[in-house]
């Protein structure tokens, strides 16, 4: 619910800020931020003056002076958009929210829920949808991944698996199909997407059972790619790794009842090693919080491994930590 609330009153107050500074925002939000925003604005129609100054207010700015909000919310999510995104994405995401059209092409695919690209690809041949795949962000194309049925999904993983590279003509066919061509020359040199690595970070946001299948799978059909997949792979038992000073810096990163319910399902080498890089009472508390926590989902405990490992990734990103795994050091 608070989700939905902050959702409208973002929608709100970028209707107040006017076109240019709107579209300015949008500029810095990713594909799926971007269409929960243009759904919640293109939902607004009369906002009483009340609630306008309530949301303003919490971003410390007045509107005493304003009166209830009247817009065309269709003219001014074209216009926003537009000038956000130019005219070729926001043409494909307009015609999605204010005439519930579909969007195409392999970038189009970015800016639609998970559900429906399963939905539009599921019986596309299974080297197309690796292809696909490759081309969205890990987190999403996980997502889509985990839509499909056990067969498709290790079939299309083992094809990312051993994809080297995506020639520009076989780029522009696919996106024929897909109704959106790609500029570019099939003399170019060919594009480096998919991999092992690719693989990995994609395994990364899926739950433990389906990369337990994805895995085997792969190992029936190749033992050693399967390894060099799991070598790259940063599991939550790999915050062994981790130098002190390192695992420091993310405990002042997570909330302490997201790292009892993590630690639930953690060896006991690990948790000594989190209990040595927190402060003597910090460590008698997390110890204490523990004995006391009864039996818990491994689902749970998994879901909030999981969002730690992102954490993880996260200040690896940023350059704060380094990950050294399996494979050797690694940044991710």
């Amino acid at each position: 619910m608070a989700a939905d609330e902050g959702l409208e009153k973002s929608a709100i107050l970028l209707v107040t800020l006017g076109e240019n500074h709107a579209a300015e925002v949008l500029k810095l939000l990713g594909p799926r931020e971007v269409q929960k925003l243009g759904h919640a604005m293109a939902s607004l129609k009369t906002v009483p003056r009340a609630k306008v100054e309530n949301v303003v207010d919490e971003f410390l700015t007045t509107t005493a002076e304003q009166s209830a909000l009247h817009v065309d919310t269709d003219n001014y999510i074209r216009t926003v958009l537009n000038k956000a995104l130019g005219d070729d994405k926001a043409a494909n995401l307009i015609s999605r929210i204010l005439h519930g059209g579909e969007t195409s092409g392999i970038e189009g695919l970015k800016w639609m829920d998970a559900s429906t690209v399963a939905d539009l690809i599921k019986n596309e041949h299974p080297q197309i949808i690796a292809t696909i795949l490759v081309h969205l962000e890990h987190d999403h194309a996980s997502e889509i991944l985990g839509l499909f049925s056990e067969r498709l999904r290790n079939d299309v993983v083992l094809r990312i698996a051993t994809l080297e590279g995506i020639q520009p003509q076989a780029l522009k066919e696919l996106n024929e199909v897909m109704l959106q061509l790609l500029s570019g020359s099939a003399n170019i040199k060919k594009t480096a997407m998919g991999g092992v690595r690719t693989v990995a970070e994609i395994l990364n946001f899926s739950g433990t059972a389906e990369e337990t299948s994805v895995i085997e799978a792969i190992k029936e059909y190749d033992p050693d790619l399967a390894q060099r997949i799991l070598d790259e792979m940063f599991v939550f038992e790999n915050l062994l790794d981790l130098d002190d000073r390192s695992v420091q810096m993310l405990l002042r990163e997570i909330q302490s009842d997201a790292l009892v319910m993590a630690l639930k399902g953690a060896s006991e080498e690990l948790r000594e090693k989190i209990f040595k890089n927190m402060s003597q009472r910090a460590a008698e508390m997390l110890r204490e919080d523990l004995e006391s926590k009864g039996p818990v989902r491994l689902s749970e405990v998994e879901a909030e491994q999981k969002e730690i490992l992102k954490v993880v990734r996260r200040l690896a990103d940023e350059g704060q930590i380094v990950l050294g795994g399996a494979g050797g050091e690694q940044m991710i």
